[in-house]
């Protein structure tokens, strides 16, 4: 019988998360190593220590370090992906061209790996002369210059793109100076780049003004006028660690930016130095981000829930970790305007530290954890409506939850996201019961919207695609899997919560989930071709044994249990060592830019087990 062979696996699997805890309680995990942040920080300390800047700690040596780790993780054919198990990409290998270029002297100490760097960019973008790579790179993020500029500043700093103001006509000038007006301006502004990225309009358009001002007299004339009322606001919203966001590339690009303008001792860049240097890792390589912790303290407690809630929780869990991660998950929500994006107190962000910004995924994930810890303490409750409120107030017009802020449609990833929406609908269905009045009411019309919203974003197919997960093997970098389980888990407990306008759309999802298994019984990210891996499996297991006995799944299910048995399968096989369990870049950490997460197989598998071992109980199998 397959409970018995759940039950030893469970067993372990949990054991395995509870000891990823730290000696606080809470999930910190850890992020990929990042080619592409590597570079970016390479770059930055390259140009500050030519310009002059003293820097804390051996920068010589963390710059050469860093080299070091680039040229040992190069793929086979001569470019980089983000992480070391990614393909190789156009920014990626540009910026890493790029870091060998700051670094006087180490295009002839790694010049094997620099030429076969340039022969990989020849191939990609049909030669290395500054025209042609800046097209390439501008073509792959299309209008979003979120990325797109701040890489060819990097390259042009490092001298990739020529020598003099020359090299300056490839980068496109971000309009810094709108950074002056009131903050409620941005979104009806349009920015070229995304409400996260405001240090990089402020400091990209620095340098690229200081170095080719605009030939228009009056637009030179009013950067010239917001240069110090920008470079002030950069300040003001810089976190303590000097990590923007807590991101090494972000903080990088802002930090060379400023060097380059020759503002190498600014505040903003020593802080930011400081942060760069601190978050380098023992082998030389630099993650994307300083840690998930949030995110990962949730997920996990989510996972060890399950169906059942606080009861599950309370199985694996004693009261006295239950409260200590009551506290901390308490501790991390927002009690005051968000200097950087002005968001309202009550949301959470993915991390503990100071960088971190409120966010809807994060937000929603904390409700659900709240809601599962079982603890209806008044400091709680009060905590759970203002994160509702939260929620609703981030909502945007077309009933979707975006991640940052409302109303900032001009780009893909400012735009309301099925994953972030299911995510949300899930937590106010489980804290709906619990509010009362005027709250209740706007949580009922919120659900609706949302509802609808999701209806609306199912493609023809039945599945969903989330905003912040993607496949490298799927020919968009999409992932229909995660999108697709994660809505379906939404509309379960919509549907159990009488909102019956759930039940066709959870059909039809499940119906693409059973379509979308292989042959092994395992699942990829849902495109053609690609190994299956342990987070998709998992997802798709969570899900399809959560709706096994949904009514309105019944007809797309032809043989449910053999359906989730087999997925079930696969993962016991694959999972032999729950503490060394192989992950895969299936993470978007902004605009296309990959990451894996060494917890997220060990989280997503152990809520899968957990889920199929309730159901085989359900069903005495």
């Amino acid at each position: 019988m397959l409970i018995e062979r759940l039950k030893p696996a469970v067993e372990r699997a949990v054991v395995a998360l509870l000891a990823a805890r730290n000696d606080k309680g809470y999930w910190v995990g850890e992020l990929a190593p990042s080619a592409l942040a590597t570079a970016t920080a390479v770059c930055a300390l390259a140009i500050l220590q030519r310009g002059g800047a003293t820097l804390s700690g051996d920068a010589a040596n963390a710059i050469e370090s860093g080299l070091d780790w680039l040229a040992r993780n190069v793929n086979e054919d001569g470019g980089w992906g983000d992480t070391p198990l990614s393909f190789s990409n156009i920014s990626t290998t540009a910026l890493c061209w790029a870091a060998y270029g700051a670094v006087q002297g180490a295009d002839g100490r790694y010049g094997a790996v620099v030429a076969a760097a340039e022969k990989w960019i020849i191939r990609s973008a049909g030669g290395l002369e500054p025209a042609r790579l800046a097209a390439a790179i501008v073509r792959r993020y299309g209008r979003d210059r979120t990325f797109a500029v701040p890489i060819l500043t990097a390259c042009a700093l490092s001298g990739r793109l020529g020598k003099g103001r020359g090299a300056w006509r490839f980068v496109p000038q971000l309009p810094f100076e709108l950074a002056a007006l009131p903050a409620k301006w941005f979104a009806a502004v349009r920015l070229p780049v995304v409400s996260y990225a405001l240090p990089a309009l402020i400091a990209m358009g620095h340098v690229r003004h200081h170095e080719l001002p605009s030939r228009n007299p009056v637009l030179s004339y009013v950067r010239d006028l917001t240069r110090e009322r920008t470079l002030a606001l950069l300040k003001t919203i810089q976190p303590s660690s000097g990590g923007f966001l807590e991101a090494v590339p972000l903080t990088a690009f802002v930090t060379m930016s400023l060097a380059g303008c020759g503002y190498v001792d600014h505040p903003v860049v020593r802080l930011g130095a400081d942060f760069l240097r601190k978050s380098q890792r023992a082998d030389g390589s630099w993650a994307v981000d300083s840690n998930l912790a949030t995110w990962l303290t949730t997920l996990s407690v989510n996972a060890l829930a399950g169906s059942r809630g606080a009861d599950g929780v309370a199985v694996w869990l004693d009261q006295e970790s239950r409260r200590s991660i009551v506290t901390w998950l308490l501790d991390q929500q927002f009690k005051t305007e968000h200097p950087y994006t002005r968001a309202a107190p009550g949301g959470w962000a993915w991390t503990n530290l100071p960088g971190g910004v409120p966010d809807a995924d994060d937000t929603a994930g904390a409700l659900i954890a709240l809601h599962n810890l079982g603890e209806r303490t008044s400091d709680v409750l009060a905590a759970a409506e203002s994160g509702i409120r939260w929620l609703i107030d981030l909502q945007n017009d077309d009933g979707g939850i975006p991640t940052f802020c409302r109303g900032w449609t001009n780009l893909p990833f400012d735009r309301s996201g099925p994953d972030l929406t299911a995510h949300t609908v899930r937590a106010w269905v489980l804290w709906r019961d619990e509010t009362t009045g005027r709250l209740r009411h706007r949580l009922e019309e919120s659900i609706g919207k949302a509802l609808r919203y999701l209806g609306r974003t199912m493609r023809e197919d039945g599945t969903w695609i989330p905003l912040w997960f993607g496949n490298q093997w799927h020919p968009q970098s999409e992932n229909p899997v995660y999108g697709t389980s994660r809505v379906v888990e939404a509309l379960r407990y919509a549907l159990a919560a009488d909102y019956p306008q759930a039940g066709v759309r959870l059909g039809e999802g499940t119906r693409a989930l059973v379509r979308l298994q292989l042959p092994d019984g395992s699942w990829n990210g849902g495109g053609d071709g690609g190994p299956p891996s342990i987070e998709e499996t998992a997802l798709a297991v969570t899900a399809l044994a959560g709706v096994r006995n949904t009514p309105a799944t019944r007809a797309f299910m032809r043989d449910p249990d053999a359906t989730v048995g087999r997925g079930v399968e696969w993962l016991l096989e694959q999972c032999k060592n729950w503490c060394e369990l192989p992950a895969s870049p299936i993470g978007f950490y902004f605009a296309n830019l990959w990451y894996y997460e060494r917890l997220y197989p060990l989280i997503f598998a152990t809520g899968a087990l957990l889920e199929a071992k309730q159901l085989c109980s359900v069903l005495n199998r």
